[in-house]
């Protein structure tokens, strides 16, 4: 389980700034959550097979079909910043 000053660490690592009572707060649940882990870990799965996933993977697909747009003057009022027609977003990705 999490000890106090194991907690801090992790605060600290995750660059959270959380009040002494949330932190313990936190503290409770994560242990908790670490219980569940504990309890599944004791669980005998000798004979069980491995399977990579609970249910079969399938892409689950609607048509494509164009629905109405809106005019752009409604989106100009809509966007924060428009330029050539298109909405400017910050940059996420600085490029080198």
């Amino acid at each position: 389980m999490i000890e106090a000053a194991e907690m801090r660490h992790l605060l600290n690592l995750s660059r959270l700034d959380v009040e002494t009572g949330e932190a313990e707060q936190l503290r409770g649940e994560l242990n908790a959550i670490l219980g569940y882990f504990e309890q599944l870990q004791a669980v005998d799965t000798a004979g069980v097979e491995e399977m990579q996933r609970p249910v079969a993977l399938v892409n689950v697909m609607r048509d494509d079909r164009p629905g109405e747009m809106l005019p752009i003057s409604a989106l100009e009022q809509l966007a924060p910043q428009m330029q050539g027609g298109f909405i400017k977003v910050p940059r996420t990705v600085d490029a080198e």
